[in-house]
């Protein structure tokens, strides 16, 4: 079978234009953060911005290896979420959802259509990216319980700080809400993940 004449054909061009979209919605996420003052928490998320950008790359890649010749236009029907307002808290609720409907749903009956139509090379990328989504899953409901519980300048027990702008350290259970070396904002300190 052809590449062009499959479902994973259109599955690539779904998939391409959902991970453009996710990029585009994980930056203004990421400008909502630095508008908030937010930093630290902007380059986390600008990391999964580029991210999804070589998702998208990837996914493009194999759509123009499909045919020597240009391709025009790929006709596709799906639905894409736009559930987003402008609340930095609940978008980082609602990107922790639309990860777990990409890795749990979307790209696991992808990479079955890839396997059945024989093109192993194509579901291998979608196990990789599963892999990836799960993690951003588990980032983005990091953030979100750490924002939406107050706890993410403030630990039950003493971690060590430090800020993003000028690289002072200091151990306690709360940062800082001005750097005492820079003078930068609570927003520049960098946050402690989960995973750390």
């Amino acid at each position: 079978m052809k590449l062009e004449e499959s479902k994973t054909f259109i599955n690539l061009a779904k998939d391409f234009a959902g991970e453009c979209q996710a990029r585009t919605r994980y930056k203004f996420l990421e400008y909502g953060a630095r508008k908030e003052g937010y930093g630290c928490l902007a380059e986390i998320i600008d990391k999964v911005v580029y991210n999804e950008f070589n998702h998208a790359r990837m996914f493009y890649t194999f759509i123009q290896r499909a045919s020597k010749e240009q391709i025009k236009n790929i006709d596709i029907d799906t639905g894409y979420p736009f559930k987003q307002k402008w609340d930095l808290i609940e978008n980082l609720r609602i990107s922790a959802e639309d990860e777990e409907h990409e890795f749990t749903k979307i790209y696991p009956e992808h990479r079955k259509i890839a396997e059945e139509e024989g093109f192993s090379e194509i579901a291998d990328l979608y196990t990789n990216i599963i892999q990836v989504e799960s993690c951003h899953h588990k980032l983005f409901t990091d953030l979100y319980n750490q924002m939406s519980k107050g706890t993410i300048y403030k630990k039950a027990k003493p971690v060590k700080w430090k800020c993003a702008a000028c690289g002072y350290e200091h151990t306690s259970e709360e940062a800082w809400k001005v750097c005492p070396l820079c003078l930068a904002p609570q927003g520049m300190v960098m946050l402690k993940l989960k995973d750390e």
